[in-house]
């Protein structure tokens, strides 16, 4: 199952973290823009050093589709490139586009995004909930038949995320109620490990909310957005987890990535990923240690 090969990465390496993919071309450094090179190339380009830095790191990493689609075919073509390349690499891949529709639509999305013959073919697929729970199920569906994984959205890291997610509905609010759905049909798949393939995206910047959330959601991953560049701090991710120290995996993007810019703005290729590297170590050393302090229990 692909939760129990996550698990097992996130052991190996002892690091329960990925980085988004998330290229701003405008904050890629200069040594990459070279001349004759398409923005497209440049991303490319870009994006393979990054994996080559981090692939004996992090267990997985998390490209952010918006990023690619607004380069149109092009965009979308790199993108299924750079999944291949990650995957030949024995990397993770979770595809954070928070797709959703209904009925046929949602198969096509379900193929297209998790099918092991689909162009993007992620081993997770980031899905919103908030069409009902009938449109969920052709991608549970897809998932069990080709053995990958679900991040349903139950909380998201933005602040007016409250005006949806505490909102009440016959005396519970929507994000118990989607958090006890993701937790019933997560017991349907259960992996090696005692978790799901069906988790939940759980923000860091509501640290209260996900500690009630993990009550609920024993079984289920949480993917943790909002650390780092978003204001999430290690206190405020360390809910998230059970007393294994497994069942998150946080995820940084803007903080990775982007942490050259003023430390080193001309930086040469090989700066940039020294930078990007120690980055990551440190992400890893900061959220492994508090695990260590709290859990006692810790599989890693």
């Amino acid at each position: 199952m692909v939760i129990d090969k996550l698990i097992d990465k996130i052991i190996e390496k002892k690091n329960p973290c990925c980085v988004g993919i998330d290229p701003d071309y405008e904050k890629i450094p200069n040594c990459y823009k070279k001349e004759g090179l398409t923005k497209t190339q440049v991303i490319y380009n870009w994006a393979i050093d990054v994996i080559d830095g981090i692939k004996d790191i992090v267990a997985a990493i998390k490209p952010q589709i918006a990023f690619f689609e607004m380069y149109g075919s092009e965009g979308i073509k790199i993108l299924e490139e750079i999944i291949r390349y990650a995957h030949k690499n024995d990397l993770i891949v979770i595809d954070d586009s928070k797709r959703n529709d209904i009925g046929n639509t949602a198969r096509a999305y379900a193929y297209a995004h998790l099918d092991d013959d689909g162009p993007i073919n992620a081993d997770f697929l980031t899905v919103s909930p908030f069409l009902g729970t009938d449109s969920l199920e052709p991608f549970i569906e897809k998932a069990n038949e080709n053995e990958k994984g679900l991040f349903i959205l139950v909380k998201t890291s933005n602040p007016s995320s409250k005006q949806i997610s505490e909102a009440i509905k016959d005396d519970n609010s929507i994000m118990n109620f989607l958090a006890e759905y993701v937790n019933k049909k997560g017991n349907e798949i259960i992996g090696e490990y005692g978790y799901s393939s069906i988790g939940a995206v759980v923000g860091a910047t509501f640290p209260k909310e996900a500690k009630e959330l993990r009550k609920i959601m024993k079984n289920n991953i949480f993917l943790v957005p909002g650390y780092g560049a978003q204001g999430g701090s290690v206190e405020d991710i360390i809910n998230c987890f059970n007393d294994d120290g497994l069942g998150a995996i946080v995820s940084s993007s803007r903080g990775i990535l982007y942490s050259y810019i003023g430390k080193n703005n001309n930086c040469t290729k090989e700066d940039y990923i020294r930078i990007v590297v120690q980055s990551t170590i440190e992400m890893r050393g900061i959220i492994y240690s508090k695990l260590k302090e709290k859990y006692n229990y810790i599989k890693y």
